[in-house]
C-alpha cells in the first residue's frame, strides 16, 4: 500500500511539473533558479541528461564550494513538454522567486518557450539565457536588454558550418560552385539559419539548397530522394528529436555518405546517433559542449557528486554525454552570471536586473575556464550591453559508434559579417514593438 501511494504521489507531482529529486525548501538567503524542464514527452530523452548535468552542477556549487560566494543555490522543476503554453505557465508560477528566494536568471529551455517569452521577461525584468536556441536578433542587446542568446547563435551556428566546409574543401574560394543542403525541421528553430545561409552563398558563391522536413520527422523518404537527384556536396542536417536518426538513417538508404553530413548543436548527441546504429557511423556535428568525461571539471564531479550517490543521472552512462555536458555549461554560465553580479551588488541573491548586470559584465577567459574545470568544454565567453552572444564558435566532432571524437579546435563565426543582419532584424523588432534602443556607451 505505501509503495501503491508513493506512486500515486509521484504521478502526481509529475503532472504538476515537480520533479520528486527537488529541494523542498528556499529561503530570502538563498539564490532560486527555476528549472524549466521537459522529462515527458518527445523529447524526453534528450532533456533527462541536460537537467542532470545542470543540478549536478548546482548540488557541487552547494555542497563543495559552499554556494555562489556563501549564498546557497535552491532550485525547482516544472514540466513544459517542451511547448510554449507549458513553457509559459512555468515561467510564470517561478518569476516571483520561491518563498522569497529571487531569481535572477531564466532559462526556458526550449525555442517555443523562449519566443513566447520574450515579451513577457522584458516586463518582468527577468534576463532570458537561451545558449543554441532562441531568438538570434537578440544578439543586439541595444534592443532586447533581458534576452542573452549566449555563445552560438543560429546565425554564428550556420557561419562555422560554412568555415568548416570551406576548411575541408580547401579554403573560402573553393566554395564557388558547391551545392550545400539544409535538410531542417520545419519550425521557427529550423528556419533559422536561412538567413545567414543566403548571405553567405551570396558571398562565397556556393549554390544554396533548402529542404524542409515536417515535425515529429518520422518519414524522410522524399526529403532525401531529393537529396539523392540533387547530389550536394555538404548537408547541413538541422533537426531535433526523433527526426535526426530517421535522416541518418534514410539518408543511409538512399546511399548519401554520412560523413558529409554535419548536424546542427541539437542534432549533435548520443541520443540522436544511437538509435541509427550502424548508419551513424562517420557522422558530423557541430558542438559548443563537445561529449566527453575527460575535462576537469568531470572529475571534480565524479568525486563529490557521482561517486557520493548524490547524481540527478538515471544513466550513468550519459555522465559525459553531449546533453549531460549542455547542462554542466548552462549551469556554469548562470553560475558566472550570479558571481559577477555580486562584485557590484555584494554577496547576497541577486534579483533579475541584478542578473542582468552580471551577464553584461560577464568574461570568461581561459583562465577563468580553467579555474573553474571549464576549460576546453566552454569557449572563451564575454558579453556587453551591445553583444549579448559572445563566443560565436563551435567544435566539430565524429562518431565513430561508440563515442563522439573531436575533430577540430574552436571554428570561430564570421561575426562581423552576420552583425549587420543581425542589427537590421533588431531594427525592425524595434520598430514593430515601438521599442527606443538603448545607448550602449552609457552603460557601466
Amino acid at each position: 500500500m505505501q509503495h501503491s501511494l508513493q506512486r500515486t504521489l509521484a504521478s502526481a507531482l509529475l503532472i504538476l511539473g515537480v520533479h520528486l529529486a527537488v529541494p523542498a525548501q528556499a529561503a530570502p538567503d538563498e539564490q532560486f533558479f527555476p528549472l524549466a524542464t521537459y522529462r515527458v514527452g518527445a523529447y524526453a530523452s534528450s532533456g533527462i541528461p541536460v537537467w542532470a548535468g545542470m543540478i549536478d552542477y548546482l548540488r557541487y556549487i552547494n555542497e563543495v564550494e559552499g554556494g555562489i560566494n556563501g549564498v546557497k543555490l535552491v532550485w525547482q522543476e516544472c514540466e513544459t513538454e517542451w511547448t510554449a503554453e507549458k513553457g509559459i505557465e512555468c515561467y510564470e508560477r517561478f518569476k516571483n522567486g520561491l518563498n522569497g528566494a529571487p531569481v535572477a536568471v531564466y532559462q526556458p529551455n526550449g525555442a517555443p518557450a523562449a519566443y513566447a517569452l520574450a515579451d513577457k521577461a522584458e516586463a518582468d525584468r527577468i534576463p532570458l539565457i537561451t545558449l543554441g536556441y532562441g531568438r538570434t536578433e537578440a544578439t543586439d542587446g541595444r534592443v532586447f536588454p533581458y534576452n542573452f542568446p549566449v555563445m552560438l547563435t543560429f546565425y554564428s551556428e550556420a557561419s562555422a558550418f560554412i568555415n568548416y566546409v570551406a576548411e575541408r574543401e580547401g579554403g573560402l574560394d573553393k566554395l564557388k560552385g558547391k551545392k550545400i543542403a539544409t535538410v531542417y525541421h520545419d519550425s521557427a528553430y529550423g528556419r533559422e539559419t536561412q538567413g545567414p545561409l543566403k548571405l553567405l552563398a551570396e558571398k562565397y558563391g556556393f549554390e544554396n539548397i533548402q529542404i524542409p522536413v515536417a515535425d515529429p520527422g518520422n518519414e524522410q523518404a522524399s526529403q532525401w530522394r531529393q537529396v539523392r537527384q540533387l547530389k550536394p556536396d555538404w548537408v547541413f542536417l538541422r533537426t531535433w528529436g526523433v527526426s535526426t536518426p530517421v535522416a541518418i538513417k534514410t539518408a543511409a538508404r538512399f546511399g548519401f555518405p554520412v560523413e558529409r553530413i554535419v548536424g546542427d548543436i541539437w542534432a549533435s548527441s548520443n541520443e540522436d546517433v544511437l538509435p541509427a546504429g550502424e548508419a551513424g557511423k562517420g557522422y558530423l556535428a557541430l558542438t559548443p559542449y563537445p561529449g566527453g568525461a575527460t575535462f576537469d571539471i568531470h572529475q571534480r564531479i565524479k568525486e563529490h557528486i557521482l561517486d557520493k550517490g548524490k547524481s540527478d543521472l538515471k544513466d550513468p552512462k550519459s555522465f559525459g554525454s553531449v546533453y549531460y555536458n549542455s547542462g554542466l555549461v548552462n549551469a556554469a554560465i548562470a553560475v558566472e552570471a550570479i558571481r559577477t553580479g555580486q562584485a557590484r551588488f555584494g554577496k547576497r541573491p541577486l534579483n533579475g536586473e541584478e542578473g542582468r548586470w552580471g551577464l553584461e559584465h560577464l568574461d570568461l577567459d581561459d583562465a577563468r575556464l580553467k579555474e573553474i574545470g571549464f576549460l576546453g568544454l566552454m569557449q572563451p565567453l564575454k558579453l556587453s550591453c551591445s553583444d549579448h552572444e559572445g563566443g560565436g564558435a563551435a567544435k566539430v566532432q565524429q562518431w565513430d559508434g561508440k563515442q563522439w571524437n573531436l575533430l577540430t579546435d574552436w571554428v570561430q563565426a564570421d561575426r562581423q559579417i552576420l552583425r549587420p543582419l543581425i542589427d537590421a532584424k533588431a531594427a525592425e523588432y524595434a520598430q514593430e514593438k515601438k521599442i527606443t534602443a538603448r545607448d550602449c556607451t552609457a552603460q557601466q
